[in-house]
Order: C-alpha cells, then sequence, then structure tokens
C-alpha cells in the first residue's frame, strides 16, 4: 500500500484488475482505491499461478476487504471483468467450481456495504491494469524451474 490512510471512510470507488501471464500463469491483482482522506490507495500484489478469471476476483475480494477495514459505508468497483461484473449483478449464474467459493465471499463481504459494480473497458482501467502486471511480471522473473 502506498499511502498512510485513516479509518471511518464514507464512501470509496474502486478500479480493480486481475492479470495473468499466460492461461493460467503468474499472476497479480491491481486495485486503486480513491476516497480514502489522503490520497489514493493503490495495490500491486503478487497472487501465483492463477487463471485470469480468479485473479479478476480477487482483485474485487482485495477492494471489497480494503472498504471493510476502511469502515466505508459505500464502495463503487469499476472492472473490466465482464464475467466478474455479470455474475455480481446476478446477470449470469456463477456455475464454476473454481470461482463460486470467491463468487460466494465478494457477496457476502459486498452485504456489508452499499455495494455496486460496473463494467469499464480496459483502457480506462488502465492503472489497476498496470499495478496488476507488474505484481504479476515481477514475481514470474523469480518463478522455480520445473523439473
Amino acid at each position: 500500500m502506498e499511502t498512510e490512510f485513516k479509518l471511518g471512510m464514507s464512501a470509496l470507488v474502486a478500479y480493480v484488475d486481475g492479470g495473468s501471464l499466460g492461461n493460467p500463469g503468474p499472476s497479480g491483482i491491481g486495485v486503486v482505491i480513491s476516497g480514502v482522506r489522503d490520497g489514493k490507495l493503490k495495490i500491486a500484489k503478487w497472487i501465483g499461478w492463477q487463471d485470469n478469471n480468479v485473479a479478476e476476483y480477487l482483485a474485487l475480494l482485495e477492494a471489497l476487504q480494503c472498504a471493510v477495514l476502511l469502515k466505508a459505508r459505500a464502495l463503487h468497483v469499476y472492472s473490466d471483468s465482464e464475467v466478474v461484473v455479470k455474475q455480481m449483478t446476478g446477470v449470469y449464474a456463477c456455475r464454476s467450481p473454481r470461482l463460486y467459493s470467491l463468487n460466494w465471499t465478494c457477496r457476502k463481504l459486498a452485504r456489508s456495504l452499499k455495494f455496486s459494480i460496473s463494467h469499464v473497458r480496459r483502457e480506462l482501467n488502465a492503472e489497476a491494469n498496470r499495478l496488476a502486471n507488474s505484481a504479476a511480471r515481477n514475481k514470474a522473473i523469480k518463478r522455480p524451474a520445473l523439473s
């Protein structure tokens, strides 16, 4: 986390992205949260060897956990993942066994806030995308050799 923050936020806006180098492959998440009193909160985190949909859900989960930690009243999320947005809004059912528990956990956390989520084009999610790719690439260099 790049900035110190104060607790007791009211409404936050988050841009989230998850990415993998390969599908599956080395993966990272990027989260940019505004509405924090001391500026933007930026998170770039390595999440291991994942597929792109798991990475997208883990980015959303990170934003939700931060909002709860910051005692936010509301959170609006922008994501470039159509799958995540449509599953979280109920347009698509989540039938994937690998995504079901992530979807359930995100929905449970979202109920503790005034939560909304919208789809955004990738080019409008550039900062979160850059953070996710940076996290995936920095750790991918150190990947252990397979024997």
